[in-house]
């Protein structure tokens, strides 16, 4: 029988006894004052079938990330009971987020608005930042990561070029539908010593725009599935 492990603001996670995992996507979204923000680091909604959407999301882009030949942790997914199941990883310090921003909107704005423009071209920039919801998810550079012995020069490396790759993925994807991607965060994990990429890949975890116009998560999944 599956044991629940951990209860995270948009998914649980369940531990089987195959050594595998399950998670669970709930309706839940990060966001603040009831407006989605992939940004925010609380839970700001609660969207109606936002975790059955997220999943299905997830499954498209993880087997088309497979099909890639990149790394990562899916299995299976059981859409009506909106379980993802994966396989183990050890997750970097507390966690870690990379994230790949090919237009400035977001927290990146807050932080260089003298010197950018909400839709200034940043060219697949990557920064990583940490899992900790105390220190609102502070950035942290490759350098600190090492100096701390959250990773090495090779994992930061690695997680950075596979971050590039899989939003190039996703982006071409999106275009070919009408949409562009301004920005998306990956969290990676090590699977027997190989870095993978783990987590969902969903609505929940990016930033897409249909020319001026912001398309929510489930808008998203409906754009991307043809639902």
């Amino acid at each position: 029988m599956a044991r629940l492990i951990y209860q995270g603001k948009t998914k649980d996670v369940f531990e089987n006894t195959d050594g595998t995992y399950t998670l669970m996507l709930k309706d839940d979204a990060t966001g603040k004052d009831g407006i989605f923000d992939p940004g925010e680091n609380t839970v700001g909604l609660s969207i109606e079938g936002m975790g059955k959407t997220s999943l299905k999301l997830s499954r498209y882009y993880f087997e088309k990330i497979t099909a890639a030949g990149i790394p990562n942790h899916y299995i299976n997914s059981d859409i009506a009971n909106a379980t993802m199941d994966v396989l183990p990883a050890a997750i970097f310090g507390g966690g870690l987020e990379f994230i790949c921003r090919r237009r400035a909107a977001g927290s990146f704005l807050k932080r260089y608005g003298s010197y950018a423009a909400f839709g200034t071209d940043l060219n697949y920039f990557v920064e990583a930042t940490l899992k900790d919801d105390e220190r609102q998810d502070p950035q942290i550079t490759r350098e600190a990561l090492v100096l701390l012995g959250i990773m090495t020069v090779a994992e930061y490396d690695l997680c950075a070029e596979l971050t590039k790759k899989i939003t190039e993925l996703i982006a071409d994807d999106l275009e070919e539908k009408g949409l562009e991607l301004y920005d998306i965060k990956f969290e990676f994990g090590k699977n027997g010593g190989d870095v993978m990429l783990i987590d969902e890949v969903s609505g929940g975890c990016m930033r897409v725009y249909r020319g001026d116009t912001f398309v929510s998560p489930l808008e998203l999944g409906d754009a991307v599935l043809g639902q």
